[in-house]
């Protein structure tokens, strides 16, 4: 019997299961997937916002203005590298400027601090690599950079640490309530039975499903496609801050970034799709993505592409978030068409269903012992040489290199699946240590990697997944051990 059962194991699920944690509730995550953030959480701009863009009296402005100055200490308590690195709105021609000054306005009406206006000399002194076509730019000091499936991943070990539960590979099938007019459901999964008071409905774009399955509210969330192209580290230094262009009713538009790690991001485009598991990209997308991005940062080199991925926003009936205690079924609380500025606004979200959940009934005693810190991931390549030598010494699985991209060792691989909710399967690895995530894109670390989790989960190679399921990487050998050295005869492993 728990107290609270989230469905949803993104930035938003893991956020609202690490502030009830502070309270003396049971409380557990149910994700359909094999790891947290592996939806929307771990395929979007990785920016913290300012606040400027949303409309004012919106939910989306409320929540983004309040969530982004909670990132400096929540980050600090997580351990989770984070920059505040300022955006920009560049402005293109004379007409555009007027946009920008509507956006000033916009901002001021939010609340938003640190807004200004550049002109063209205060912009190319800002950015130096800026297009020569930039006039002017809207400049918002509070906005940031950070790793969203970092930051996902940190706080759902941190609301562990604190007593949440998590059940991976759980798809919610049915939700029963068991007493009308009452807070009580029985959510069933494939091979889950779990009794609660209160759900809430963090699905990401499946939290329309969610609501039918348990008889609450209608409504409908678009899934809108966003394509993305990561550029070497060699192209990270272009952009100092994020450089935005004037927004479109589609979204924010194409951006250009760096990001915590160093790379150049840039992208996306937005089109809305009708399958909500299709996150594949398509030639004629990463052109428009790649076209729009020269407009405002003509100089990086599109060929530095090391990799490129999309992901899908949940785009609410009204393009504000859903946010709020079902009208039809006591006990649901839905936090649901989280799309940007999703990840800015989620600790506010948070604080916002816990208040929602505490005015229809929940008790929230705050814990004694919660403790908010998460204990910090050692990044070898982070450390002087002196550190390195030392950490080397006492344990000598640093010192052996598995990722040379991303100077990635098997001490760091190793303690990924040991800690708290910790990697089972390839990309659990990569989004803990990034380990694959360099120019190779895993071609060379992935089969050590696979070795190393095989051992430490005591699996055959044949059972270690890329992300968990079916989707098994090797296939076993094509004839038998006995058979090896007989004329015509192959050991080769499938991949």
């Amino acid at each position: 019997m728990y107290d609270v059962v989230v469905i949803g194991g993104g930035v938003i699920g893991c956020s609202i299961a690490r502030e009830l944690s502070r309270y003396a509730l049971r409380v557990c995550v149910v994700e359909k997937e094999a790891d947290v953030g592996c939806g929307t959480s771990k395929a979007n701009s990785a920016i913290i916002h300012a606040g400027y863009d949303a409309a004012p009296g919106s939910l989306k402005a409320k929540l983004n203005v309040e969530g982004n100055p909670l990132f400096t200490e929540l980050c600090q308590d997580l351990a989770v590298p984070f920059k505040r690195t300022g955006s920009i709105v560049v402005a293109l021609d004379e007409k555009e400027v007027a946009d920008l000054e509507a956006l000033y306005e916009r901002g001021r009406k939010n609340r938003v601090p640190g807004l200004r206006l550049l002109d063209q000399t205060a912009l190319r002194a800002l950015e130096p690599h800026i297009s020569d076509q930039a006039v002017a730019a809207l400049y918002a000091e509070t906005a940031g950079i950070i790793c969203p499936f970092t930051l996902t991943i940190a706080l759902a070990e941190n609301a562990y640490a604190n007593g949440v539960e998590f059940f991976f590979n759980a798809e919610v099938k049915k939700v029963y309530a068991l007493r009308p007019g009452a807070p009580r459901f029985l959510v069933k999964t494939d091979h889950l039975c779990l009794e609660t008071r209160y759900i809430v409905n963090a699905a990401g774009v499946h939290a329309d499903n969610i609501s039918r399955l348990a008889g609450g509210d209608s409504f409908y969330l678009t899934p809108r496609r966003g394509e993305y192209c990561l550029l070497d580290k060699d192209q990270g230094s272009l952009a100092r801050t994020v450089i935005f262009q004037v927004p479109t009713k589609m979204g924010k538009g194409v951006l250009v970034a760096p990001t915590i790690e160093g790379n150049l991001l840039i992208g996306p485009n937005a089109h809305n799709i009708e399958d909500k598991e299709d996150t594949g990209t398509t030639a004629a997308g990463l052109a428009e993505i790649i076209a729009g991005a020269k407009r405002a940062l003509p100089s990086f080199d599109a060929q530095k592409t090391i990799t490129s991925f999309a992901g899908l926003r949940a785009v609410p009936p009204q393009r504000d978030f859903l946010i709020y205690a079902d009208s039809k079924v006591k006990g649901l609380i839905h936090a649901a068409g989280i799309e940007s500025p999703g990840l800015t606004a989620a600790p506010a979200v948070a604080k916002l269903v816990r208040e929602i959940l505490a005015a229809d009934g929940l008790k929230c005693k705050p814990k004694r012992n919660f403790n908010p810190q998460r204990p910090p991931v050692i990044r070898f390549s982070d450390l002087s040489f002196e550190e390195q030598s030392k950490l080397v010494r006492r344990d000598p699985s640093y010192g052996r290199i598995i990722c040379r991209c991303e100077t990635v060792t098997e001490g760091e691989i190793i303690a990924a699946i040991r800690r708290p909710l910790g990697a089972r399967d390839l990309d659990g690895v990569k989004r803990r240590t990034r380990a694959g995530m360099g120019r190779c894109q895993g071609g060379f670390c992935s089969p050590r990697v696979m070795e190393i989790l095989a051992r430490e989960l005591k699996l055959p190679l044949t059972q270690v997944t890329k992300q968990g399921g079916s989707s098994y990487l090797l296939a076993g050998p094509t004839k038998a051990p006995e058979e090896t050295g007989k004329k015509g005869a192959t050991n080769n492993g499938s991949l």
